[in-house]
């Protein structure tokens, strides 16, 4: 992608972006979501309890506010609509969360819905206080992957205000986008973070979207490019010239009690074509155990010796 000038944010928050790795806008842009909440609709308590076992999204005004200390010390926060009311159960909070909650509060909560001791409730939900009429989100709501001290809404906007700033250019060429039926670029990142309701949930969760297959193929497009610079800068630098072969690699192959197998000849000569190069090889042998690297190793050893280097092997 077009290389992105750093974002201005806090310093509260620009160390903890930084640990994440998010340095440059484009860093925010591409930190995608890893799942999504549906906050576009409110069902009435009713609904929602008969529901039970279910994530659902009510809204309410506080009816009751009380810190309970049995069996430990909670904050109980009861809140009700025209169907019914419901209970919502923090065991961890602060004093500034019982100011906000206090009674005559309208709050929009969502969380798994569970039938206690008291009827219906919600443990630790995540919830807003809103106003009367308040729109709901016309898009799924994204889940980032955060760190210590950075919470969702500060990512949220961090990530927003760099999509305003980012440049937006695509690195791949239209014919070749539309050769490999590939979305655009900005597109797709925007759908990534504010998915329509609308949409398939199934394809974003196993990231089979278009969206997600473009993202997928920048990624390994990106890695194949980083491979390719490392492989020239590696050129750059010399190494020895050794000759293909000599009277220990033809001694060595007339004593095998076997002959080299087709897989194994054919990696015998790529290696020795790498080894007539003046850039080092760096070359890695895969195989399965007993299926005869270590012979191929062992010849290119003698193909060193042959030219008159040292070689060391090592197996276990």
């Amino acid at each position: 992608m077009p290389p992105s000038k750093p974002k201005p944010a806090p310093k509260t928050n620009e160390s903890k972006l930084a640990k994440l790795g998010l340095r440059s806008d484009m860093d925010l842009v591409l930190h995608l979501p890893m799942r999504y909440e549906d906050e576009t609709q409110v069902i009435p308590i009713r609904e929602a309890s008969l529901r039970g076992g279910h994530v659902s999204q009510v809204e309410g005004v506080v009816v009751k506010n009380e810190i309970a200390f049995r069996p430990r010390r909670q904050l109980l926060v009861t809140i009700a609509d025209d169907s019914g009311d419901l209970l919502l159960r923090f065991m961890n909070f602060y004093g500034s969360q019982v100011k906000q909650l206090a009674e005559g509060t309208r709050v929009r909560a969502r969380s798994e819905l569970k039938h206690g001791f008291f009827g219906a409730e919600m443990v630790h939900p995540a919830y807003k206080v809103i106003n009367e009429g308040a729109p709901l989100p016309t898009s799924l709501t994204p889940v980032y992957p955060s760190g210590e001290g950075l919470s969702q809404p500060i990512l949220r906007r961090a990530i927003a205000e760099a999509m305003k700033r980012v440049d937006w250019r695509d690195t791949l060429p239209p014919a070749l986008r539309a050769s490999l039926q590939l979305a655009d670029f900005e597109p797709a990142v925007r759908l990534l973070h504010y998915p329509p309701q609308e949409i398939d949930e199934n394809a974003l969760i196993e990231r089979s979207h278009p969206a997600w297959v473009r993202m997928k193929f920048d990624e390994l497009l990106a890695q194949q490019l980083s491979l390719k610079r490392a492989q020239v800068a590696r050129r750059a630098k010399g190494a020895a010239v050794l000759k293909t072969t000599g009277a220990l690699s033809e001694a060595f192959l007339d004593a095998l009690p076997f002959k080299l197998t087709g897989a194994q000849a054919r990696v015998l000569k790529e290696i020795r074509a790498d080894l007539r190069q003046a850039y080092p090889m760096q070359r890695l042998l895969q195989g399965d155990v007993g299926s005869g690297k270590t012979v191929v190793a062992a010849l290119a050893a003698a193909q060193a010796i042959d030219s008159g280097y040292q070689a060391a092997l090592m197996a276990p």
